[in-house]
């Protein structure tokens, strides 16, 4: 019995000793000393609050960032680059593959409805191909490499083993730096050739009204050179494009640009109130977030692209192949063009013999 009582004494008193050092840890904490009498200053939670919000202390290097313990900034972009923007980049495409199977399954490969003609017209001369495909080309390794930095990690690297991985992406980043200068040649390029035709006009409404006639069979919508889709596709591109490879520019060469303040200050003359005072860090980040959500929107519009440019409609294909297409799909798919171009062709003075 005696054992007992004194048994659980012991544990009452133990008890009681720990409530009292941790009693006495807080005391020491909130009166601004050091915990277990270590070296230091005189409060750890006020030093770490002063390093955790990104306050510079004082260093020997020139690089100011140095001085920067902690950039508290850095655990927002990582969370919103590997949770937000990959769910949703993710998402995205697999939703646009989703349709796009499906809306093939149902509707199928939209034929010509009254059969090749085997007359053909010209579409695209060398040069409108050229530079199609300089930025088309270059898009795709720029999509699959980008896409290998945002998901190979997760995807690739458990297949191929880290050694193959890390060549591939080693490979890939140079790829995509390389490559980055041909797209926008090809984006430029292309806005100067065909800007003049995808300029919005009221016959654009009437297209879209009609779902641009690939819905349903027997309906042709009337369109000129460029239809409405084709327009929109064009301009997502032109100002898609552009807004990439400014802020692919930007991550090449960090801490050289401030895009996003001068982008807010300018948004700010219209009452916007947005923040200005980045830091260099801060725009890089910034940059990287909005490079990659750019890039999936336009990889996602894009498969859209290849799709009925490809095995989605009959004869879509030559237009950038060859650069002539069949005379009966063009005047269902075009036919106020061709009218303009077989007005000219009548008009032009036949050449003397």
């Amino acid at each position: 019995m005696n054992s007992r009582i004194l048994s659980v004494v012991a544990v009452i008193v133990t008890l009681f000793s720990g409530i009292v050092a941790l009693n006495s840890t807080a005391v020491a904490q909130q009166q601004g000393e050091v915990p277990g009498q270590a070296l230091g200053l005189k409060s750890d939670a006020d030093l770490w609050r002063f390093v955790r919000t990104g306050n510079a202390g004082s260093v020997s290097m020139k690089n100011e960032l140095g001085a920067v313990m902690i950039q508290s900034e850095g655990d927002n972009w990582r969370s919103l680059r590997n949770g937000p923007l990959s769910t949703i980049g993710g998402f995205l495409i697999f939703m646009m593959l989703f349709v796009l199977t499906m809306f093939y399954m149902i509707r199928g490969k939209i034929r010509i409805e009254k059969g090749p003609s085997n007359k053909t017209i010209v579409r695209f001369g060398s040069i409108d191909r050229f530079a199609h495909w300089l930025m088309a080309g270059s898009f795709v390794v720029l999509g699959l490499t980008g896409l290998n930095l945002l998901y190979g990690r997760y995807v690739i690297l458990p297949v191929i083993g880290p050694e193959a991985f890390s060549a591939l992406t080693t490979g890939g980043k140079y790829a995509h730096n390389y490559l980055a200068f041909a797209f926008m040649i090809g984006l430029a390029l292309s806005f100067v050739l065909w800007v003049r035709h995808n300029i919005p006009t009221k016959l654009d409404l009437q297209w879209l009204r009609m779902g641009g006639g690939i819905f349903k069979k027997g309906v042709h919508p009337p369109a000129k050179k460029f239809n409405a889709g084709q327009k929109i596709i064009f301009w997502v591109t032109m100002i898609g494009g552009l807004s990439v490879s400014l802020s692919g520019i930007a991550l090449m060469f960090p801490f050289q640009t401030t895009m996003f303040s001068d982008t807010f200050a300018l948004l700010n003359t219209v009452g916007l109130g947005l923040p200005t005072d980045f830091t260099p860090m801060q725009e890089q980040q910034y940059n990287q977030l909005w490079h990659g959500l750019v890039s999936l929107v336009l990889i996602a519009m894009i498969i859209a692209h290849i799709y009925i440019g490809s095995v989605g409609m009959e004869g879509a294909i030559d237009a950038m192949h060859t650069g002539e297409v069949d005379l009966n799909w063009a005047k269902e798919h075009h036919n106020l063009w061709v009218e303009e171009e077989q007005q000219r062709a009548k008009s032009s003075p036949s050449p003397a013999e």
